[in-house]
């Protein structure tokens, strides 16, 4: 089962967790200093939260794989779109170990499609991506 995933960035990880979990209704499966998530099943949600000293807002959309199978068909899809394809392979980011490319759209907005095979005890890092 793919996952839509939306990563905010907020100013305030305590309230907007708190906000979150209310309207979810399950606390996140990863909470950290600076980072949150929630893996929810209906509807089918990667949400993250990580903290920014820059302006807030959402900072990447895209896809999780729940397989290497699914992350090919994904790969494929990217190709087709026809945006701009940033490849970044095997790394950690976001307290997990990943495999992800990342399709710039039209409007500059970064989404990210990945398969998480891991768990990471580090934020880690990722490319840099342009600002939308």
């Amino acid at each position: 089962m793919k996952r839509f995933h939306v990563h905010l960035k907020v100013t305030d990880l305590e309230i907007s967790k708190n906000f979150y979990t209310a309207l979810f209704q399950q606390a996140p499966v990863v909470e950290k200093n600076d980072y949150a998530k929630w893996l929810l099943d209906n509807p089918a949600l990667n949400f993250a939260l990580s903290v920014t000293k820059d302006q807030p807002g959402i900072e990447h959309l895209g896809f999780q794989a729940s397989d290497e199978t699914e992350l090919a068909q994904l790969y494929q899809n990217m190709k087709e779109a026809k945006g701009t394809v940033l490849t970044e392979g095997n790394c950690t980011c976001c307290y997990a170990k990943s495999e992800k490319s990342w399709l710039i759209d039209p409007q500059s907005v970064p989404w990210e499609v990945f398969y998480t095979h891991g768990a990471a005890t580090v934020y880690g890092s990722g490319i840099a991506l342009p600002k939308n």
